[in-house]
């Protein structure tokens, strides 16, 4: 009995825990004694550090036994909160009860937002005159920058050709208007903004580059074919397989006129990686014409007349010669290959050809050298008894000789006629056109 009454004593001598406080309140220890000159310091350092901030003019402070009372109304529940930290840290305070709320009051929640505004007005009426000066600044150095890039002659001397000179321009546009933008910004204060724009305008031309990917690479290659010219205006090209007289070289694509008149418009992307065959830089051009011949008639002959033929055509230089060659041995024939070169500048290529076509099959006609059909031999079962005489329905027709063939005279007038709709064409958007004489040429 005496061993559990003892028990029962330890454990009613034994320390409660005590409560958890409240993060916000303060932490010093309390001490026995009370003292009411200790509360008035108290209750005076907290109000002379609410008189120093705004919106707790209202707030109403009791100390009793350092235990603070806060009582009163402020503009919203975040400042009311913050008192508890505040006033937790003055020496001596043993605990806070919390009793300011929120005011409803419309004129004094007005009241502090018309005096900040008031306030901002007041200062962006003094912030006026730096503002000024900043924006001056920086208009006088985009307004040179301006002034620098429409002058021509100092850029066209520079530049290659007109297209360049104007991306010079562009560039030299481009670097003084940022000049001007960091001036100000900087005269302001305000060069962290530059720097977000900066980064936010890089992000934005990434994406922007990879979405015009092919607009960017037509451009670069108008840049690269303008510097160095693989055509002139005029001259007869083949691109990618196709053939026609080059309009004029732009930003995008070069323009050309089909043999037939058609437009052909190539990218210029294309254009800069592709093989380019130009038939206009030399004057001298050669054409080639395919005969078939009798197996039985003589080679040499047959050569000998095709080349007298081509020497009658007043057209065909003499340097490189005519000439002519055995191609191939066919089932009914042997093709023979003759070839001549003309002045394209003056006589139309095709039109030569031709006319030398014409005078070579007669002069082999002539002399008895045929430009025979495939020959079919058909076998049947039917019987043919010697000396039986075939019926000859022929029948002897007298006609007059044949007027004899001379050769013609051939001139560039279709490739003139071409060259001519390309100048019409030409002065039309001569200011959209690359290419010029005065640019070095691949």
């Amino acid at each position: 009995m005496r061993r559990l009454l003892l028990i029962l004593c330890l454990a009613l001598a034994a320390p409660f825990p005590a409560p958890a406080q409240d993060a916000t309140q303060p932490g010093t220890t309390i001490t026995v004694a009370s003292s009411a000159q200790q509360d008035a310091a108290i209750a005076v350092r907290i109000r002379e550090i609410l008189q120093q901030l705004d919106g707790y003019g209202d707030i109403t402070v009791i100390v009793s036994d350092g235990i603070v009372t806060l009582r009163g109304t402020t503009l919203d529940a975040t400042s009311a909160a913050a008192l508890n930290t505040l006033v937790a840290r003055v020496e001596g305070v043993v605990t806070i009860e919390n009793e300011v709320t929120e005011s409803t009051d419309v004129v004094e929640r007005l009241t502090p937002a018309l005096e900040r505004m008031w306030d901002r007005i007041a200062q962006f009426i003094a912030f006026l005159p730096l503002l000024a000066i900043a924006l001056l600044a920086g208009g006088l150095v985009i307004w040179i920058g301006l002034l620098l890039t429409r002058m021509k002659n100092p850029w066209d001397r520079i530049a290659p050709n007109a297209f360049i000179a104007d991306i010079y321009r562009q560039v030299v546009r481009l670097f003084f208007v940022v000049l001007g933008v960091v001036l100000t910004l900087d005269l302001l204060n305000l060069t962290a903004v530059l720097s977000t724009v900066l980064g936010a305008a890089g992000i934005v031309g990434l994406a922007i580059g990879f979405a015009v990917r092919d607009t960017v690479e037509n451009f670069i290659a108008s840049i690269m074919l303008s510097i160095r010219q693989p055509f002139r205006p005029k001259d007869l090209v083949e691109i990618e397989g196709d053939t026609g007289h080059v309009i004029r070289l732009t930003s995008r694509a070069t323009i050309l006129l089909s043999l037939d008149g058609n437009h052909i418009r190539i990218p210029n992307a294309t254009v800069f990686g592709a093989r380019i065959v130009n038939y206009t830089r030399n004057a001298e051009r050669r054409f080639t014409f395919t005969l078939g011949i009798d197996p039985n008639a003589d080679l040499a002959e047959a050569q000998a007349i095709i080349l007298s033929a081509l020497g009658e055509l007043p057209y065909l230089l003499a340097t490189p010669s005519p000439s002519t060659w055995v191609e191939e041995v066919g089932d009914s024939t042997i093709t023979l290959t003759a070839a001549g070169w003309v002045n394209q500048h003056e006589t139309g290529l095709f039109m030569a050809r031709g006319e030398a076509i014409r005078l070579a099959k007669a002069r082999l006609e002539e002399a008895g050298i045929t430009l025979p059909e495939p020959t079919y031999r058909l076998i049947t079962d039917a019987v043919v008894h010697p000396g039986t005489a075939r019926p000859d329905h022929s029948e002897t027709v007298t006609t007059a000789p044949p007027a004899p063939i001379v050769a013609m005279d051939v001139d560039a007038e279709d490739t003139q006629d071409l060259q001519r709709i390309v100048d019409a064409e030409r002065a039309e958007t001569a200011a959209e056109d690359l290419l010029t004489r005065e640019a070095p040429q691949e």
